[in-house]
């Protein structure tokens, strides 16, 4: 099997640094959408895929739950990483100099204060990477880009600014899938995502859950979303504290099967040690 990773966007984006820090033995294959990133492991093009779930300013990416139940891969290690965002300029260029910073829809906001301080006006961009390349395929001199460190080094622009960001602990967290389930325990501390749809019945959720309560069980993570073209919330994805083959949650699974048509197991892989506590 190839030694690749696939991410979403193009090379110095957040997805390739978590690539790096993960997976630094396989090379990052930029990939333009999360479908097509699933693609490439289903295919054979890449070994792992490198998803993010969420992030702590800006809450979780909508579409992973939409694409990962039909994906058909696993989830095998989890990693978080800080996003430091920088303003990124051509060599020679002046703080001063810069009229417009482009970046993705979502660091935006998390860069309003620094931009309005200095008279900068905000700028979408489909990628931040992406808006790195283009500064520097254009020469634009007026222009600077919302991005990694490592997309400054990639495209020979210089960091005028480093954390811009407002919010210091701005973090986000990747899953690590491919197409083979690793299920062994790996670590003391692990965990198990899955989703599940609850039964049409009343009280479904709150039955549902409750073996997970009664047996100590800890839902670190528990998200609903719309399936089907309803507006009719009863899928859920949740992750917890354990493995499927520890006493309490082979209970609390059994009392979830009683209240649910469908509970898909996504993957059970060790707890990151930089996890946020």
């Amino acid at each position: 099997m190839t030694n690749k990773i696939a991410f979403q966007g193009e090379l110095g984006a957040y997805s390739h640094e978590a690539c790096i820090v993960a997976r630094p033995d396989h090379k990052p294959l930029p990939c333009p959408t999360f479908e097509d990133v699933i693609t490439a492991v289903r295919s054979g093009l890449a070994e792992f895929a490198m998803l993010p779930i969420e992030n702590t300013t800006y809450g979780r990416v909508a579409d992973m739950h939409r694409l990962l139940p039909e994906s058909g891969l696993f989830i095998n290690d989890e990693v978080f990483v800080r996003v430091r965002i920088n303003l990124l300029a051509l060599p020679g260029v002046a703080l001063s100099d810069v009229k417009v910073a482009r970046g993705h829809l979502v660091i935006l906001p998390q860069c309003k204060t620094f931009l309005d301080a200095n008279g900068i006006r905000g700028e979408a961009a489909a990628d931040n990477a992406g808006a790195a390349a283009d500064i520097a395929a254009k020469n634009e001199r007026g222009a600077a880009a919302l991005a990694s460190e490592l997309a400054g080094e990639i495209y020979g622009l210089n960091a005028l600014q480093k954390d811009v960001e407002t919010q210091s602990n701005n973090t986000t967290r990747f899953l690590i899938m491919s197409g083979r389930e690793d299920s062994e325990r790996r670590s003391q501390a692990m965990v198990t995502s899955f989703v599940f749809q609850v039964r049409n019945i009343p009280a479904a959720l709150y039955k549902a859950l409750g073996g997970f309560a009664t047996n100590g069980v800890n839902m670190t993570k528990l998200e609903s979303y719309m399936v089907g073209g309803t507006f009719t919330a009863t899928q859920f994805y949740a992750d917890i504290e354990g493995h499927p083959d520890d006493p309490e949650v082979q209970l609390a699974f059994d009392e979830l099967s009683f209240f649910t048509d469908m509970v898909h197991v996504l993957g059970t892989y060790p707890a990151s040690a930089t996890r946020p506590t």
